[in-house]
């Protein structure tokens, strides 16, 4: 139960994020907002305050900010300012409001991220535990307890910071500057040819000296311009992936069978808590960049089917009619229903086989 709660309220700060996008830069574009809903479905909860209704609803797995004329083809409350509606604003104005809920989502991971790094990360040591018989590095002399501090000529102040050296330089004699006791040795190394996969499951070569992390941690924290620079980067680089990803998705790389759903989030954010605060915060960073890029996708319904409308419209000078709108987001529906029943069903495959 206190992993679906912690579920509950994480997903619902992603979502209210995402939906304060719209309703601030609506607010500042003075077009109405009607009302503003975390969640789908029956009205648990609500409040109007000036024009707009504050609501709880059942389903907590959504939301929405309702504009004032968000629809061209509904009639205005009586008494409503039609420079107001959504509908009659320009085409920059509504792409401005559509836009800001993802753009809010990434900004959110950044700023999250952030206070990650600036708390500080635990960072593993590039300390040797142990030497694998037969392998590069045992043939070049390292050992149980050396600290690898430079690897031709580049400083080396992670195990990340060693692995990313040696697996790009497969066959390639090294010079490592190694600390072993009190001792500064040089060793040379050639790291072996080896065939792996990348986080997507397709084949490729890299570089191995046959050694096994020590395990010895250190924390290390960013002063506030680096952490932010830190943040942002983490967020471009996870959007890439993200995106990366789904095109592997739809070439079926990567099979069908990894789409997760809500079941998934609520497992992994249970799991993500009890491993601490960053830990947590950083999946809720993950969390919201996904977020954000999903609904940029150009399927009708989503924030990027509205863009792709808005980009139709602006190369047409003319708005789609609402009959053509509402056959691509009735299509847009079912090809979101049909995504949710694969990741429920996933997830369902996933609980029974564990």
């Amino acid at each position: 139960m206190s992993g679906l709660l912690v579920a509950i309220v994480f997903l619902g700060i992603l979502i209210f994020v995402h939906e304060l996008g719209h309703f601030m830069v609506a607010r500042l574009c003075d077009v109405g907002v009607e009302r503003f809903s975390l969640g789908f479905g029956p009205k648990v909860w609500g409040v109007k305050k000036t024009e707009t209704e504050y609501v709880l609803s059942l389903l907590p797995l959504g939301g929405y900010v309702k504009l004032l004329g968000e629809n061209p083809e509904e009639e205005l409350p009586a008494g409503a300012d039609i420079s107001r509606s959504f509908s009659h604003k320009p085409l920059s104005t509504r792409t401005a409001i559509v836009v800001a809920g993802p753009l809010f989502n990434l900004i959110f991971a950044s700023l999250v991220m952030s206070m990650v790094y600036l708390w500080g990360i635990p960072v593993l040591e590039p300390v040797v535990g142990k030497v694998l018989p037969s392998t590069p590095a045992a043939m070049a002399g390292l050992m149980a307890g050396d600290k690898i501090l430079a690897i031709e000529g580049k400083r080396v102040s992670s195990w990340d910071d060693l692995s990313r050296i040696i697996q790009k330089n497969p066959g390639k004699s090294l010079k490592l500057v190694v600390k072993r006791k009190n001792q500064s040795l040089e060793l040379t190394v050639t790291p072996e040819l080896q065939n792996t996969r990348n986080i997507f499951g397709e084949k490729k070569k890299v570089g191995r000296l046959g050694i096994v992390a020590a395990g010895v941690f250190r924390v290390e924290r960013s002063n506030p311009l680096t952490a932010v620079a830190r943040g942002i980067g983490y967020t471009v680089k996870i959007f890439y992936l993200t995106v990366l990803g789904v095109i592997k998705i739809i070439q079926r790389v990567v099979p069908a069978k990894s789409v997760g759903g809500p079941i998934l989030i609520v497992q992994l954010a249970s799991q993500q808590a009890k491993a601490g605060v960053l830990s947590l915060l950083t999946f809720m960073a993950f969390i919201s960049v996904n977020l954000g890029v999903i609904n940029l996708f150009p399927i009708p319904v989503l924030d990027g089917g509205h863009l792709l409308f808005f980009g139709i419209e602006a190369v047409r000078r003319k708005p789609l009619s609402v009959r053509t709108k509402e056959m691509a987001q009735q299509i847009g529906l079912a090809i979101i229903i049909v995504i949710m029943v694969l990741a429920f069903y996933n997830d369902i495959v996933r609980i029974i086989g564990s």
